[in-house]
């Protein structure tokens, strides 16, 4: 599933390549990526003649602030008195990503949702595996309200609410592995298995340790490892190792830098151990036991 780094790419790509991007037309070919309104006409209906204004990223979703445009004689930039149209949310689950084409083709079998300007150029989400949903929230409607995952989001990972003392409140009395903690979105936004595996590595620390035996200035390494490791791979594009794809259809780089992840059995770069897998909360797990304790 793309992680943090990847849905950050995605976003900085759509806000760049979708500059006064109007939709003019959507065409849905799959009924369940709608996740919201249940009604897919008035999905459609909501969209149509909307700005994707501004792009935010939350955790693992992305979030298009959206305008309305009653005609096509539009000055851009916008003035503040434009009128609002709630939001558009993605999240792209296991194998969504979005393509840009300027120059239409026919839709693969694992198109499912079109969205087209006037020039027809055409904003194309591909979901292989069709767990990705998208959600119009209306204005007026808070999406943290309608989105139960989205309201329930831990901090992110590169805010100042997100810091050594942060953590050691929220794991100073859990038992689980601070892997599977890592990995719950209520406590940090974005993380999922990739970054979880690395950012332990960077910070020495076992994945197998309970979360309440992490010491202070073990979280303030694992906190730096974290923002370190995220900072990389957006540097990078992302990984390779999942079915993420940016605007272009190209694979993200990072994939060819990490220290555990999908390493098994290869040496550990720091010391020439091998690196070893087992599964944490259902989770494949990689790490270096002489260098993680």
């Amino acid at each position: 599933m793309p992680e943090l780094p990847e849905v950050e790419t995605v976003r900085r790509g759509l806000e760049q390549k979708l500059n006064n991007f109007v939709i003019k037309k959507v065409e849905v070919y799959r009924d369940s990526t709608v996740a919201y309104p249940n009604n897919k006409e008035e999905f459609i209906k909501g969209l149509q003649n909307s700005l994707l204004y501004k792009w935010y990223r939350r955790g693992k979703y992305l979030l298009a602030e959206l305008k309305k445009i009653e005609n096509d004689n539009i000055q851009f930039p916008l003035d503040k008195s434009s009128k609002n149209n709630g939001f558009l949310v993605v999240h792209l689950r296991m194998t969504g990503y979005f393509k840009f084409i300027d120059n239409s083709t026919q839709p693969c079998k694992h198109t499912r949702i079109r969205v087209f300007d006037k020039k027809s150029n055409e904003l194309r989400f591909i979901d292989v595996r069709s767990f990705g949903q998208m959600w119009w929230i209306k204005e007026g409607l808070s999406p943290n309200k309608i989105i139960k995952g989205l309201g329930s989001l831990g901090p992110e990972p590169f805010s100042k609410d997100f810091d050594e003392n942060y953590l050691k409140k929220v794991i100073s009395k859990r038992t689980k592995s601070i892997k599977a903690v890592l990995l719950d979105q209520t406590i940090v936004a974005g993380i999922g298995n990739i970054y979880a595996d690395e950012s332990l590595y960077c910070a020495g620390i076992s994945p197998f340790r309970k979360a309440k035996t992490i010491k202070k200035n073990e979280l303030i390494n694992l906190k730096e490892s974290i923002v370190n490791v995220l900072k990389k791979s957006i540097g990078s594009g992302g990984t390779t190792f999942s079915d993420f794809r940016n605007l272009e259809g190209d694979n993200g780089n990072f994939g060819l830098q990490t220290n555990v992840y999908r390493r098994t059995g290869k040496e550990c770069r720091n010391c020439g151990n091998l690196i070893k897998k087992q599964k944490i909360a259902g989770r494949s797990t990689h790490w270096c036991p002489n260098c993680q304790k």
